[in-house]
């Protein structure tokens, strides 16, 4: 359920962005909502609050202002799931370039 909870979030566009734009620097609410010219600072919270809900944000208070960073350990069951799906591709990938190149060394 927590992967599910995950992929639906990041799935989001809005959602999406606000990531990328709080993928290496802290940043407040307001400004997170001042960079969407098209979404109100109500649905900005909205997906602040499903985001942080999904385990992928951290929300501190910083005075009045509620301060949003990414939590990279929110995002490990992904990271699993994508490296499941790759890593036997990848291995078998690189057996075959192995063999590949075996071939070739004995041709020469």
């Amino acid at each position: 359920m927590v992967m599910l909870e995950t992929i639906q979030a990041i799935a989001e566009p809005t959602r999406f962005s606000i990531l990328r734009m709080i993928r290496w620097d802290e940043m407040s609410a307001g400004e997170i909502a001042g960079r969407f010219k098209n979404i109100t600072r109500p649905a900005v919270s909205q997906h602040l609050g499903v985001l942080r809900k999904a385990g992928l944000i951290s929300e501190r208070r910083a005075g009045t202002s509620r301060m949003y960073s990414l939590r990279p350990e929110g995002f490990a069951q992904l990271k699993v799931l994508l490296e499941d799906f790759w890593d036997p591709r990848l291995a078998k990938l690189k057996a075959l370039a192995e063999k590949d190149e075996k071939q070739r060394r004995r041709k020469k």
